[in-house]
């Protein structure tokens, strides 16, 4: 497979992914904005996903119109939903060929959605949740189209490497940033809805109910995000799968770069694996999501270099 294809396939789905993370997490934000009686900050989430102007963020960041707006429409922002949309469509149709019809077809319905002028009524009229389900449909869509019609190849592989690799990242930086804000605000120790909405934003909520019987505590919700073999989102599921695909791609072509990389993504995964809740909190929390968040991006950056031709 050429480097440029693979590359696309890749960032296809990372972007994909992405604009999955986000759209959770505002649609969580935005429902928690809405049942709290104190002025609501979107400071956490604007730090995860927002490239622009820290003017215009200090300005809306209680805004929560605004803030949606931001996120879903705002050319200025490199992570804004509409932007990370036109370039998985610009990936995606350079490697239309690559990939099932009704893919390509799906993913230019994404983005012909994002961009009709309904939504933004929706966001600064009406209910803005309005906007924020339709687009998640379509990334279930999509999702649910990739699965049912794409071959398992080597096309499948490089997606799905993209698809877990932004995932675990995600998670990585969900957990950093709620557990950071703790530290200036210990009464969130204890704070059933700071949990709750941590929970909901990732998918987990449900899961969680049925795991622990003695509410939300903190240690049991970083063994879910960061251990839990059965959640999705989980980074051990994410990296067990970048593993697994990964794998695949085994050639003696590039034995020499596939070794190399697999050694980095089975440090990663040891890392990961055989660890505890007590051990990550005795090596310091953010020591330790900063190294996985690290290993993630040296993994990316192998990847750039071996397959894409830092493309």
């Amino acid at each position: 497979m050429l480097s440029r294809v693979a590359s696309s396939l890749y960032w296809l789905s990372r972007y994909v992914e992405r604009s999955d993370g986000i759209l959770r997490m505002i649609k969580i934000n935005y429902a928690s904005s809405q049942d709290t009686i104190q002025e609501f900050t979107w400071n956490p989430v604007l730090r995860l996903y927002s490239g622009g102007d820290e003017e215009d963020i200090s300005r809306i960041k209680t805004d929560s119109r605004s803030v949606i707006e931001y996120l879903l429409f705002n050319r200025n922002n490199p992570n804004s939903i509409l932007n990370i949309i036109t370039l998985a469509r610009e990936n995606a149709r350079s490697v239309q060929e690559h990939i099932a019809k009704d893919l390509w077809q799906c993913l230019n319905d994404y983005y012909h959605t994002v961009k009709d002028p309904k939504l933004l009524w929706y966001v600064q009229k009406d209910d803005p949740l309005t906007a924020l389900d339709i687009l998640v449909k379509q990334v279930m869509l999509y999702y649910g189209t990739a699965d049912s019609t794409m071959e398992r190849g080597e096309i499948r592989s490089f997606m799905s490497i993209g698809k877990y690799l932004e995932r675990s990242i995600q998670s990585i930086d969900i957990l950093d940033t709620k557990f950071n804000s703790i530290s200036s605000d210990p009464d969130l120790l204890t704070d059933t809805s700071y949990w709750k909405h941590l929970l909901l934003s990732l998918g987990g909520y449900e899961l969680y109910l049925k795991s622990y019987r003695e509410g939300f505590t903190a240690d049991n919700i970083l063994e879910l995000v960061m251990l839990n073999r059965d959640f999705p989102r989980s980074a051990i599921y994410s990296v067990n799968n970048i593993q697994r695909y990964f794998v695949r791609l085994k050639s003696d072509k590039n034995i020499q770069h596939y070794n190399n990389l697999s050694f980095n993504i089975g440090r990663l995964t040891s890392t990961v694996t055989y660890n505890s809740v007590n051990s990550m909190k005795s090596e310091g929390l953010h020591n330790y999501l900063l190294k996985i968040r690290n290993e993630l991006y040296g993994i990316a950056y192998l990847l750039d270099e071996y397959y894409f031709a830092k493309s």
